[in-house]
């Protein structure tokens, strides 16, 4: 283990946690959109005019 301050490993840990919650919010964040555009296409109900 390296020789580092009680403090630099509180920031270490709340920087580890900080970097979960901010990878889950970006996963959660990206279905969630692709679950509202699905909906939001199968509720419309309209051809896609974008050919692509």
């Amino acid at each position: 283990m390296p020789q580092l301050s009680p403090l630099n490993w509180i920031f270490l840990f709340f920087m580890f946690w900080l970097l979960v919650i901010i990878i889950s919010a970006m996963i959660w964040w990206n279905k969630k959109n692709f679950f509202y555009s699905a909906l939001n296409e199968k509720l419309t109900n309209t051809p896609n005019k974008w050919s692509w």
